[in-house]
């Protein structure tokens, strides 16, 4: 089966541990009830961002291949990537991207793919 058959794929997972310091890139995270493991803003949504975007530019924790509009699709919908299950809440203001609230805690890595759960609306 191909990727895009798969759904798409985590490109960049990063963390950013220390305020105004550059953020980690990791080749996988544990995706806890509040966010990412090592991550200092770990109490707030985890932030998936599209194709352009880099840790040097936003400091998003998930970055996969998909558009912003694609990513803005997601919104209210429950998506699986690697083994978390994140629930799509918000767009931030001011930035590209979406906010997740984790639905269920798991593991995350670089070539893990998003797929909508069911049960999401249509």
């Amino acid at each position: 089966m191909s990727e895009q058959a798969q759904g798409p794929v985590v490109v960049t997972v990063a963390i950013y541990p220390t305020k105004g310091e550059a953020g980690q890139t990791l080749d996988a995270a544990d995706i806890e009830a509040q966010g990412l493991a090592g991550d200092r803003r770990k109490k707030r949504p985890v932030h998936l961002v599209g194709a352009g975007e880099t840790p040097e530019t936003t400091r998003a924790n998930l970055f996969l291949d998909l558009t912003d509009d694609q990513l803005g699709a997601l919104l209210e919908h429950t998506v699986r990537v690697g083994d978390a299950a994140l629930f799509i809440s918000e767009r931030p203001t001011g930035c590209p991207g979406v906010y997740a609230v984790v639905a269920e805690s798991g593991r995350v890595a670089v070539g893990d793919h998003l797929t909508i759960l069911p049960g999401s609306p249509a």
